[in-house]
């Protein structure tokens, strides 16, 4: 009973901090404010592979992002996903994206990378993520990406454990 009271409250806990990213830093902050919004980005993973070959290891993560971009490349979002060990998980991030070639205006390879807390991996898997003493660990996530048009799809790596490709699209 504790256990699906404490997922509840965890649930509500990712809702609320979205919503607080999203009316944040939405589309009315201004220029002059702390961040300058040109697009948001909805995502989802295709594609997860664990670097071992344990068949303990979940590689159907579910993952539904939110992104909000700012002019100058700067991001912040939020991520709920099924870890490792199929535990809901958030990831709360920011970060920034560098242009690496960019053909034509609307097309463009790039990476990317965040720095946020993770929160999820609980019970006995709680000490296989880094720093998570709390409950909430610190994780620096790098990434490939292209984007054509409104259309995007990243290649992230997750430290030694593995890499996920995701597939979204702006708004």
């Amino acid at each position: 009973m504790m256990r699906v009271l404490e997922q509840a409250r965890f649930k509500r806990l990712g809702g609320v901090a979205l919503g607080m990213l999203l009316v944040g830093l939405g589309p009315s902050a201004s220029a002059d404010g702390l961040f300058s919004y040109d697009h948001g980005l909805v995502q989802t993973s295709l594609w997860t592979h664990h670097y071992s070959s344990d068949a303990k290891y979940n590689d159907h993560q579910n993952l539904i992002g939110v992104e909000l971009h700012s002019t100058d490349r700067w991001l912040a979002g939020a991520a709920w996903l099924k870890n490792s060990f199929e535990q809901p998980t958030w990831y709360f991030y920011a970060g920034r994206e560098f242009t690496l070639w960019r053909p034509r205006h609307d097309v463009d390879v790039r990476a990317k990378l965040t720095a946020g807390g993770i929160r999820g991996y609980d019970g006995d898997k709680q000490d296989n993520i880094a720093f998570n003493h709390y409950g909430i660990a610190p994780a620096i996530l790098p990434a490939v990406g292209a984007r054509w048009g409104r259309f995007e799809s990243d290649v992230i790596l997750f430290g030694t454990a593995g890499m996920m490709l995701t597939a979204g699209t702006r708004f």
